[in-house]
């Protein structure tokens, strides 16, 4: 696999709402600006938002149809495959539940599309909020998990994101796989 080294300018916003207002942001702010730069993004600007259920099940009810909380919803400002290259070209919004996050930390998987659920444990919450910052992140790209095939490219993609964000030193840019199709508002 072909990679080249990220030293790419993106602008990432934090901002902490509800009853997620006093969630330090540090840590995951400098690893999901590390996976964007993994995922070869260049001059977008992205905005991540922590929140809570309250909030995530009124953005799920309003634009997915579904009347429950969720853990992450994305939201992405063009239609259609990412090519960012610009200069502060707007990427989209990921908002998640840190109070749903919190919950998910170490619970057993339950059911193909969350079968990652349980495996931050050890590391916590932080680990819980980067993995679905991610998550978010790889569905502005346009990817989803509507099948197993679908499901396969795009956890492999935020795996290997995440595994570069966290390398020590430069970021590499991972591959991006074929599948990315045009961008909608997501649920995880």
């Amino acid at each position: 696999m072909e990679q080249r080294l990220a030293e790419l300018v993106n602008h990432l916003a934090i901002d902490r709402r509800g009853r997620a207002r006093r969630h330090p942001v540090g840590t995951l702010k400098t690893r999901l600006s590390r996976a964007m730069s993994a995922a070869g993004l260049d001059g977008v600007h992205l905005s991540l938002s922590l929140s809570d259920d309250d909030e995530l099940h009124a953005l799920n009810r309003t634009y997915a149809g579904e009347d429950h909380p969720t853990d992450v919803l994305s939201f992405a400002q063009a239609e259609g495959p990412v090519v960012p290259h610009g200069d502060r070209q707007p990427l989209g919004d990921i908002v998640i539940s840190v109070e749903y996050a919190r919950r998910h930390v170490g619970s057993p998987p339950t059911g193909r599309a969350s079968g990652r659920k349980g495996r931050h444990a050890k590391q916590g919450l932080p680990a819980e909020l980067f993995h679905l910052a991610v998550h978010g992140l790889v569905h502005l790209l346009g990817y989803d998990h509507r099948d197993a095939a679908e499901e396969r490219v795009m956890f492999g993609y935020e795996a290997r994101l995440r595994a570069a964000a966290l390398a020590p030193g430069p970021v590499r840019v991972a591959r991006r796989p074929p599948g990315a199709r045009a961008a909608r508002p997501s649920r995880r």
